[in-house]
């Protein structure tokens, strides 16, 4: 491991703790949200350390959007690999850390020796069981309880107002924490109209699991084929639920309608939002969607369960529509009515553009970067 960064560069010395890089076969949207503001942080002249676990074959340390990436321990060792690898190499190296709190805490106020920003962007609760295997979904459950005692005092970011509702009411301090939105690239995600297709086409964009809830699409998709609807589904992604949901697609009979397409790239990714009608997304918890946005941005609506996190991506009756999460019946009537009507479809196609080019990572990064700059400038400093 290099020595650590030199103070008297210029610029905030981050250190921002997460469990994941981008590089990381398990990544999501937590690291990428991690590289889009702090990649920008880092252009702007600050310093940027990124203190994330590492997978097999994976480089120790690496340079990834001007941060500094050092990898410790692996998936489930990391919490008490960071702390040491802390200790040994990187202490006194910084003025702020950032904890990116996706998964299960990782306790920084109790080991840092800077001062410590959460960055929060949604806990599990009893989801965690949805999410994984009951033995590491109730360790996850358990380490969550102490979070309002150990983050009590400091200074959070939240990334929805359903994530800084959560907090609040698992007891964390309403005026300790800041709504910033994630962001998208509004360069990349544009409007195609002549790119969707000839039939009514839905898609689901996200990692297969069991908290996704992808059952409920397809068994809409089952519904509207029962009804006569033309309707196919694309799903793009992997995960453990895959292999289950492509025989539950079977057994509906639909497996002739629905393509799993795997893991995209970002190029297929934007193909795909601007070739279907309607982007869905029926999660039972989100930090955010940002799924949503991109969608939006391309002008495709999004259906989405009326659930924390998704109720912020999407504006019900102007950007998509909400419904009932679970609620099968009221799934299959929103889609059938969005793809059934052109001039409700294009109105909420207008809406959705409209309103994710209100986000982006430009203005998120800035965001974030003021809030650190207070907290380094300490009380009454900034």
């Amino acid at each position: 491991m290099t020595a650590p960064v030199d103070p008297g560069a210029g610029g905030l010395r981050i250190l921002v703790v997460n469990w994941l890089d981008r590089e990381n076969p398990q990544a999501g949207g937590a690291e990428e949200h991690l590289h889009e503001v702090f990649g920008r942080l880092a252009r702007d002249g600050h310093r940027i350390t990124a203190l994330v676990s590492g997978w097999p074959g994976a480089d120790p340390e690496t340079v990834a959007d001007g941060m500094r990436i050092v990898r410790v321990g692996r998936r489930y060792t990391f919490s008490l690999a960071a702390p040491q690898a802390f200790r040994s190499h990187l202490r006194g190296a910084f003025d702020v850390v950032v904890e990116d709190l996706n998964k299960v805490p990782l306790f920084t106020p109790l080991w840092a020796d800077a001062p410590v920003v959460l960055l929060a962007h949604h806990l599990f609760g009893p989801t965690a069981f949805q999410a994984a295997a009951p033995p590491v979904a109730a360790a996850t459950w358990l380490l969550e309880r102490p979070i309002p005692r150990v983050y009590r005092q400091v200074p959070t970011i939240a990334v929805s107002q359903s994530t800084r509702d959560d907090l609040v009411q698992r007891g964390l301090p309403d005026a300790n924490i800041e709504v910033v939105p994630n962001g998208i690239d509004l360069e990349h995600f544009t409007p195609d109209q002549a790119a969707k297709t000839r039939e009514p086409t839905l898609l689901f964009l996200g990692r297969l699991k069991e908290y996704k809830r992808l059952d409920l699409v397809l068994r809409a998709v089952a519904n509207l084929a029962r009804q006569g609807v033309p309707v196919r589904l694309d799903v793009a992604g992997s995960g453990d639920q895959a292999e289950v949901w492509s025989k539950l697609a079977g057994q509906l009979g639909i497996e002739d309608r629905v393509d799993f397409l795997g893991y995209v790239s970002e190029e297929r990714k934007l193909q795909l939002l601007r070739r279907s009608w309607v982007h869905v997304l029926t999660s039972s918890k989100e930090g955010w969607g940002i799924s949503n946005l991109e969608a939006g941005a391309c002008g495709t609506p999004t259906v989405a369960s009326d659930a924390p996190g998704l109720r912020d991506s999407v504006r019900n009756g102007e950007t998509g529509l909400l419904v009932s999460h679970g609620d099968e019946e009221a799934l299959t009537e929103a889609l059938g009515r969005i793809l059934g009507d052109d001039e409700l479809r294009a109105r909420l196609s207008s809406g959705a553009v409209a309103f994710a080019s209100s986000f982006s990572w430009d203005a998120a990064a800035s965001h974030v970067q003021r809030i650190l700059e207070r907290v380094v400038a300490g009380p009454g400093r900034g």
